[in-house]
């Protein structure tokens, strides 16, 4: 694309104070963090199941089992009836799910066997619909069509739905890991100099992640410099940062299968005019998106008043991803941030807000922060400055 004409360079703008933890708050502690509990959960799929008609599930995703019965094993199918549910894993988790269950406050049956269909075909009973997760494989569902009579149909992102409201202790988790990151991101600043090569940063962040106690990065940490930094998800390499390099960084922590998401855009050296306007476009962008972001707006009004910003400045073609996603137990939840989307916003949807502009041969700006969505508005979960000059 070819951008706006360049203005003389101009200087960068301070630091923004928008999402900053409020002098009087800390971020949770790894050792007071407060029970993760899972009551109540089955009766709400069940609600839900009953609503679509359906009389059984079978649950095989291993955020979807985690999140229900608080297993945290490889292999596990969990199978909800009217009346119970049962955990149906392998050997190798014999003591260690029986022990999870319980701790997390789950009273389903555990049931040690190589196959789940035959276990929980017996647990069916009288139901005439079986919902199957739609991630299911095309051989596991043959074994469930071939184990029961009943009617089997689809069920496309039910647990999903209900887990993209956190609950309290849901939330100190997402808090906490960000609050690593957060960390990890400001020990790191001070390497972002002409010489230092893209791995280096992403290796330094991640070993800062997992020293302050996470279980590791969230995902693939991203490090993009010079024209790297125009292709949104560019993996790290063996470049150098030069002199008026853009910097971006997207890095998230994990703490207890909870994870954060958050992304800053820095400047090697002194900023051309071109990339100062870059800078400044996207931090209005994305002031803007987080102040969409309210319960009872539709998730695609974050999408629009972020787009909109970029568009006015001629840049539209240049924001090329959606604006955010939901964060929690996987990197992309509901809801998704795009245009167009329908999904309402509730008190505890996580979310991220991140609008970008990319230009080949240029570079590109993101910035993005998770924020949980409160009863009057949002509250920031990543609060790193926005301030570009390492």
């Amino acid at each position: 694309m070819t951008p706006p004409p360049a203005k003389q360079p101009t200087a960068l703008a301070p630091a923004q104070p928008a999402g900053e933890r409020p002098a009087d708050a800390v971020p949770p502690r790894l050792d007071s963090l407060p029970p993760l509990r899972v009551d109540g959960r089955m009766d709400r799929l069940r609600a839900r199941l009953a609503g679509d008609g359906i009389d059984a599930a079978v649950i095989t995703a291993a955020t979807n089992v985690a999140w229900l019965t608080g297993f945290g094993g490889s292999n596990g199918t969990v199978v909800v009836t009217v009346d119970g549910a049962v955990l149906v894993t392998d050997s190798r988790y014999a003591d260690q799910a029986p022990e999870q269950l319980e701790a997390a406050g789950c009273d389903a049956e555990v049931v040690i066997a190589g196959d789940p269909a035959p276990v929980g075909a017996e647990r069916f009973g009288a139901a005439s619909v079986v919902g199957l997760e739609a991630t299911i494989a095309w051989g596991e569902q043959k074994r469930w069509a071939a184990a029961t009579t009943a009617e089997l149909a689809p069920m496309a992102e039910v647990v999903e739905e209900l887990r993209a409201v956190k609950d309290p202790a849901e939330l100190a988790r997402i808090e906490a890991a960000a609050a690593i990151a957060d960390e990890a991101l400001e020990e790191i600043r001070p390497r972002l100099r002409a010489g230092v090569s893209e791995i280096e940063i992403q290796r330094g962040i991640d070993d800062a992640i997992r020293a302050r106690g996470a279980t590791g990065p969230a995902y693939d940490t991203i490090v993009a410099s010079g024209p790297n930094s125009a292709l949104p998800h560019a993996r790290p390499t063996g470049r150098e940062l030069a002199p008026g390099d853009l910097v971006i960084i997207d890095a998230g922590a994990v703490v207890e299968g909870y994870r954060s998401d958050m992304t800053r855009t820095f400047v090697v050296g002194e900023p051309s005019a071109e990339t100062v306007d870059m800078i400044e476009l996207v931090a209005r962008a994305q002031a803007a998106g987080v102040a969409a972001v309210r319960p009872g707006a539709a998730a695609g009004a974050v999408d629009d008043a972020c787009r909109s910003v970029i568009d006015e400045a001629g840049f539209g073609a240049a924001f090329i991803h959606g604006t955010g996603h939901g964060v929690g137990l996987d990197i992309h939840e509901l809801p998704r941030v795009r245009s167009g989307a329908t999904a309402i916003l509730r008190p505890g949807h996580v979310l991220t807000v991140e609008p970008g502009v990319y230009v080949s041969g240029v570079g590109g700006v993101r910035v993005e922060d998770s924020v949980v969505v409160t009863a009057s508005g949002c509250r920031a979960l990543t609060r790193h400055p926005k301030d570009p000059r390492p």
